[in-house]
């Protein structure tokens, strides 16, 4: 899964506004032909990203190439189960990327568009937010 080698600080607050504003940075295609776009905000975690990778490998089929424009760097605590308040923050648990609306989230290039069209949709379902496919 994909997480910091190193972070200056261990745990993060979780911060407002996720869907309020829309992305400034990652909005166009820089690698690839064809993309995946978010269309609403959301955190999506390691083992999305990580399962949407496996699906759009799979449909390349050693052909093409894949750029993942995100990186989940934001640490997520959870408490364990069944433990009183009180103690602090809990462990970290895992990682997520903070994403908003029109934000880059994978690149293919190197196919032809049917395939590469399929390969992002199916990807598009892994995410937890409505994505769409965008083209050169």
């Amino acid at each position: 899964m994909l997480q910091p080698k190193k972070q200056k600080h261990r745990k993060q607050q979780k911060g407002r506004s996720k869907g309020r504003n829309k992305e400034t940075r990652g909005l166009s295609l820089s690698f690839g032909s064809f993309g995946l776009q978010a269309r609403e905000a959301g955190w999506i975690t390691s083992q999305q990203i990580e399962a949407a990778r496996k699906s759009v490998a799979h449909a390349l089929k050693k052909g093409g190439k894949l750029w993942i424009r995100i990186f989940p760097d934001k640490p997520i605590t959870k408490l364990p189960p069944e433990v009183t308040l009180g103690g602090g923050k809990g462990n970290i648990d895992h990682y997520v990327v903070v994403v908003r609306p029109g934000r880059i989230l994978f690149e293919v290039d190197g196919l032809p568009g049917d395939v590469a069209r399929e390969a992002l949709r199916i990807a598009g379902h892994k995410m937890p937010v409505k994505t769409k496919v965008v083209e050169k």
